[in-house]
């Protein structure tokens, strides 16, 4: 592991800049300060002297390029103009991105609630309509400076990052790669014999980003919103054993096809997303290790007992997508 964290960006994200880049923009803060949970970005709850808190989102430096945040922001503004329930950025003379001492920082409307209990097929079935109504939108916006979920070519820089630099031990590198490259390889010759119907989605659809209300759920956090297919939106959603799992795959299906069309041979794509998605995080771990949060929040990473495991994993994926193969 790296001993020595060099300086960050967000080093110089103190109390007075966040609260000066809110008053910027013609807000007057009370002073009251609340860090929200966010590893990628920083997210702050801003006290206000008038009305209720503000949420302020302070883009990572240099992750996205203007126009990508531009396309977030205009996914969710096409998806309140539809009636859906999402949280959309807050525009001041028509602008919703804006810059402070070079931070890129967004406001959005304070508006809480609860991770979704799937315990009901009534709670199943009223996501599946909104992300019907959701991927129906998502078929219509502009997707151009975003990732696309199906490109693997980010993944590959994740590994190789991974490899190395100096998080793993030596006697681990070799077979982590030679993993990795089978696992990629496997993955992208099975999104090439597939049938999909690409679309603005997500991206990052599990329940700590869709919460619940009395009124119901609603979206938050389209930060990781990709050009993908609709099958990446449902299944972090699922929880439970298998049966359990394919029970609320059917229920959200059904109440999807209400809304929006699903091509079903798109569910042959969830083990090679969900194994995308783990080889990613750790990837994404080791990218962001000169973040102080980082170290603080996962000091378990790089530990050799982690990376065996990940290796076990890892290798249990690959004999089950040889095996649906």
């Amino acid at each position: 592991m790296s001993g020595t964290i060099d300086e960050h960006p967000y080093d110089r994200l103190g109390p007075d800049l966040i609260l000066d880049a809110v008053e910027s923009i013609g807000f007057e803060c009370d002073g009251r300060l609340l860090a929200l949970n966010s590893y990628e970005n920083r997210v702050y709850q801003v006290g206000m002297e008038e009305g209720p808190p503000l949420i302020a989102k302070f883009y990572r430096p240099e992750r996205w390029t203007d126009e990508s945040i531009g396309e977030e922001h205009a996914l969710s503004f096409a998806l309140r103009d539809a009636d859906l329930p999402v949280v959309a950025p807050m525009l001041q003379d028509g602008v919703s991105l804006f810059v402070h001492e070079q931070f890129r920082f967004a406001l959005f409307p304070r508006q809480g609630g609860r991770e979704p209990v799937l315990e009901s097929d009534e709670h199943v079935a009223w996501l599946g309509r909104l992300l019907g109504r959701f991927h129906l939108v998502g078929r219509h916006q502009a997707m151009d400076h975003r990732r696309r979920l199906l490109d693997l070519s980010h993944t590959r820089r994740l590994v190789d990052l991974v490899a190395v630099d100096d998080h793993m031990a030596d006697y681990l590198r070799d077979d982590y790669r030679h993993l990795c490259a089978s696992l990629i390889e496997t993955i992208e010759q099975q999104f090439s014999q597939t049938r999909w119907t690409l679309g603005a989605i997500h991206g990052d659809c599990h329940r700590g980003n869709v919460l619940w209300t009395d009124q119901g759920p609603h979206f938050v956090d389209l930060d990781d919103s990709v050009l993908g297919v609709a099958v990446q939106d449902f299944w972090m959603l699922l929880d439970g054993d298998s049966d359990r799992r394919a029970h609320q795959l059917e229920v959200l299906i059904e109440a999807y096809e209400q809304f929006c069309p699903f091509d079903r041979s798109e569910l042959g794509l969830v083990e090679s997303l969900r194994t995308k998605r783990m080889i990613e995080h750790a990837g994404w771990l080791a990218s962001r290790w000169t973040d102080p949060a980082f170290p603080r929040s996962f000091p378990w990473f790089g530990d050799a007992r982690y990376f065996e495991n990940h290796l076990r994993v890892l290798q249990e994926q690959h004999e089950r997508l040889s095996h649906n193969h």
